[in-house]
């Protein structure tokens, strides 16, 4: 009798189970089928990702659970959807996923990009809030931005004038980075007035080598297994650029020391200070919450999420101007009328320029920075009456949602006109460039801040056409943050009314 007991409490038990495991995978997203054994739905993984899945989406629906390799991703493409995420379950959705990317280049998950939710987060978040990105602190460092853009404008002017045709990806990549980088350690590093030669080219060796290892996909991150066939090679890189860039950042910090050491108490002015500055003189009082990792953390974040993203978006929104010169004319126009052609744009007029900021925010629904944000459940949670497990990754396809009909009437024409009205630059969840919730960048301000000033000094200082009458190609190319497969290359030539105010800059 003992022994039937144990079998029918057995076999009760497998029943039970496989009931409930039943119902949890009936509750489940959607997923696509087949799945295959060990890839999961790996083999639909195409370039650009963000298109791939955003075919997926429309042909399966706007939730669904995909299964790369051992890692499970929920995939969401509706404003709705994402709202519930990042509102609802915004402290749930609240880790990134742990990539090796964030191991290695991400001081091992701490820094502001890569560290999980918590206290050590929060603290970081508040530091770039409160003392690196506030509205006073950018203030302060308003100068460094607007004499990096007239040092660009004389560059095209330069080349204008010389040649009559400006590659202008290059010319994007290099103010942004000297602006960081000002703004970060009061260096130069891109142009004619480079102080240290050396160091100049050892920092270009490395933001070159990060873009190289950033836009390969680590395979192993996917297929733990990978890394002893093949993904070795790939670590080791990371592993070497995480070495060269501490080293770098250490230097720049030991440089900073030394010269505030030196400097007598009250004599640089706040107005003066780099944001390593900054940064070190709280160390001086609060040594925990400012350790060397810290700041060199968030100064490798500050560079990395502000040079390639807002030098791509202006990429893309003077290819859209040129190939519709109807829109440019009209962005003159308003600026002419704000600012006149005595002086150039400055950043205190973006806010009295509607039509640009409509410009601004068309591109970017268009060709948002980000078109792919990867969060990570740190708990069970329910999303439009799914079950999402802990520890799936979270991929939000805002190229998707920008550019879904259901959201936009007809969302791949150029209108910005489509903006009008709207403040700042979220629509709900429909337009978000910048994320939302608790890890929406806190650099949105700077961005927007810098996209206008650049793009508003190139419109109001020169007439821009395309190299010949093909429209300019709009085709993607590979990476993260969008980029576009061809540079941008244009003919522009000095307005007559601003070639004098140009000659003297």
């Amino acid at each position: 009798m003992e022994t039937f007991y144990i079998i029918f409490s057995i076999i009760a038990i497998i029943w039970i189970s496989k009931a409930t495991l039943g119902k949890t995978r009936n509750l489940l997203p959607p997923m696509p089928f087949p799945c295959l054994p060990i890839l999961g739905h790996l083999y639909l993984v195409r370039s650009p990702l963000y298109r791939a899945l955003g075919k997926l989406s429309a042909r399966h629906g706007p939730m669904l659970m995909l299964q790369f390799g051992t890692r499970r991703a929920f995939l969401v493409s509706s404003p709705e959807a994402v709202e519930e995420c990042l509102t609802t379950n915004d402290l749930a959705f609240a880790n990134r996923p742990l990539l090796l990317a964030g191991k290695h280049l991400g001081y091992d998950y701490t820094t502001l990009a890569w560290s999980s939710y918590g206290s050590h987060w929060r603290n970081l978040r508040r530091i770039a809030s409160l003392e690196l990105l506030s509205a006073h602190r950018l203030q302060t460092l308003n100068e460094i931005r607007a004499e990096e853009v007239r040092l660009m404008a004389k560059k095209v002017y330069q080349k204008a004038v010389r040649d009559g045709t400006v590659e202008m990806k290059s010319v994007f990549f290099e103010l942004m980075l000297n602006v960081m980088m000002m703004m970060i350690a009061g260096k130069r590093y891109y142009g004619d007035s480079v102080a240290d030669v050396e160091e100049g080219r050892r920092f270009k060796e490395i933001v070159m080598e990060t873009f190289v290892v950033m836009e390969t996909t680590n395979v192993s991150d996917y297929l733990p297994w990978w890394k002893w066939v093949g993904g070795r090679r790939l670590e080791k890189k990371m592993v070497a650029l995480k070495e060269k860039r501490n080293g770098f950042m250490q230097g720049l910090l030991e440089e900073l020391r030394r010269k505030m050491a030196v400097v007598a108490e009250g004599g640089r002015s706040e107005e003066k200070k780099s944001l390593i500055e900054v940064l070190l003189i709280l160390q001086e009082t609060e040594p925990e919450n400012y350790k060397d990792e810290v700041i060199k953390g968030l100064m490798q974040v500050l560079l990395s999420a502000g040079t390639d993203t807002s030098s791509g978006a202006m990429e893309w929104m003077l290819s859209l101007l040129l190939n519709n010169p109807e829109t440019l004319k009209k962005a003159q126009a308003e600026i002419d009328k704000c600012v006149g052609e005595d002086r150039l744009v400055n950043e205190s007029d973006i806010s009295n320029l509607p039509y640009l900021r409509c410009i601004m925010n068309e591109t970017m629904r268009m060709y948002p920075p980000g078109p792919l944000v990867f969060h990570e459940s740190a708990t069970d949670c329910t999303v439009g009456g799914y079950h999402i497990p802990s520890g799936t990754m979270l991929l939000m396809n805002l190229w998707a949602m920008q550019n879904d009909p259901k959201n936009w009437e007809n969302p791949k024409k150029f209108k910005p006109e489509r903006f009008e009205g709207l403040e700042g630059s979220k629509d709900g969840y429909k337009l978000m460039p910048f994320g939302s919730g608790r890890r929406r960048c806190p650099a949105e301000n700077l961005a927007l801040r810098m996209v206008g000033l650049a793009l508003g000094t190139l419109i109001q200082c020169f007439d821009w056409e395309r190299t010949s009458n093909e429209m300019i190609d709009m085709t993607e190319g590979k990476g993260l943050t969008m980029p576009k497969a061809k540079p941008l290359v244009a003919k522009c030539q000095p307005r007559e009314k601003m070639a004098k105010l140009l000659s003297q800059i």
